[in-house]
């Protein structure tokens, strides 16, 4: 059934659930980067199972369904979504001793900073990542050396096809680079998160030289949880990365590209293409990957292939951040199109430069790179 013939059985989930229900309602307001059409219906669902029912329900119907929770890491297209649109408004979470517990829809930083005031450690390199606690076993969200499967006990997920939920083990997800078996996928909801801590007041290991230069520590070393969230809020506010609604280069969907991953056979051709443009003196910033390739920096590729901050310049409605080549902004009344346009030419810069394909981080919807 499409979705903008499924009025009947949208309107009955609010008498049948308590879900509240709106029509045509735009995408933007639901994004951090304030970009996206409308969508047929938007379906908010403040309780888990009430989440669970209503898309067992839309599914039952064969209404096509979009999850939706912080909107941090979408890219919705201006012409909106043939969809009901099924909000993520869970937002209770719980401490009990090293172990946390967060539904779907909560606040991630919210968790973060109550893990820290606990004086739990594990979490504090993750502070300031916008977005819901559910959307953080999907991609693998990581900053600053960490990510989330290093401190992940379990997912509880609501399977689509058969209308079940069970608890998934972090084995089951398949956790790799900004990826797990969730993303880009509509087989499962995530409707919890459970995280099990260090519980002696200090974080993991600082493994970033940023970080570790800005904390005066080593790397290896652990430092007072509370401190190195500090520490990182400040350095991803330096760089546009912590929302903030009066400053146009925190309009974006964070880091817009991955981190990209060249095999080592494929090494030697890409650093002979980035020396013959930049110098044999070149020095290239490498870091071993899980997979056995080379990570190379994005947002360094990005600069050197000549895009520097605020490119295009500022006429333009869609630029990269002022503070951070790697964030693509909205600069108050971008569209949609506007921005893929810039992605389209930033990431085909870096391949022309150095033969490197970047990939994009956030999902799009309605919309192609």
């Amino acid at each position: 059934m499409s979705a903008i013939h499924s009025t009947d059985v949208v309107a009955r989930l609010a008498d049948e659930f308590g879900a509240a229900v709106s029509f045509g309602t735009p995408l933007a307001a639901h994004t951090t980067l304030r970009l996206g059409g409308p969508a047929a219906a938007i379906v908010t669902c403040t309780t888990t199972d009430m989440l669970a029912g209503v898309v067992r329900r839309l599914d039952q119907e064969q209404v096509p369904v979009l999850i939706l929770a912080g909107g941090s890491n979408l890219v919705i297209a201006d012409e909106g979504v043939d969809a009901v649109v099924v909000r993520v408004a869970a937002t209770s979470y719980s401490i009990d001793g090293a172990v946390v517990h967060a539904e779907a829809g909560t606040n991630w930083d919210t968790v973060v900073a109550a893990s820290v005031v606990a004086g739990l450690g594990g979490l504090e390199c993750l502070s300031g990542i916008p977005g819901s606690t559910g959307a953080t076993p999907v991609q693998n969200v990581g900053a600053y050396g960490v990510e989330i499967s290093s401190v992940l006990r379990r997912v509880k997920l609501l399977e689509r096809a058969s209308g079940n939920v069970h608890w998934a083990d972090p084995a089951d997800l398949h956790l790799s680079y900004r990826h797990s078996i969730l993303k880009n996928t509509d087989t499962a909801v995530v409707l919890s998160v459970e995280m099990g801590l260090l519980d002696d007041g200090l974080s993991a290991p600082v493994r970033y030289g940023e970080l570790a230069r800005n904390l005066g520590a080593a790397e290896g070393d652990r430092v007072a949880a509370a401190q190195v969230r500090d520490a990182v809020l400040k350095l991803r506010g330096s760089k546009g990365m912590v929302l903030n609604s009066q400053d146009h280069d925190t309009w974006s969907a964070g880091s817009f590209f991955t981190n990209p991953i060249v095999s080592r056979e494929d090494l030697p051709r890409v650093l002979a293409a980035i020396r013959e443009r930049l110098g044999e003196e070149t020095a290239v910033p490498q870091f071993a990957s899980a997979d056995g390739g080379v990570k190379l920096s994005a947002g360094w590729l990005i600069e050197r292939a000549g895009f520097s901050r605020g490119f295009p310049g500022e006429d333009a409605r869609a630029r990269l951040s002022t503070k951070h080549t790697l964030a693509l902004t909205n600069r108050g009344d971008a569209t949609t199109a506007d921005l893929v346009g810039l992605a389209r030419t930033v990431r085909d810069g870096v391949r022309d430069a150095f033969g490197v394909n970047l990939h994009p981080e956030p999902v799009f919807v309605g919309a192609q790179l």
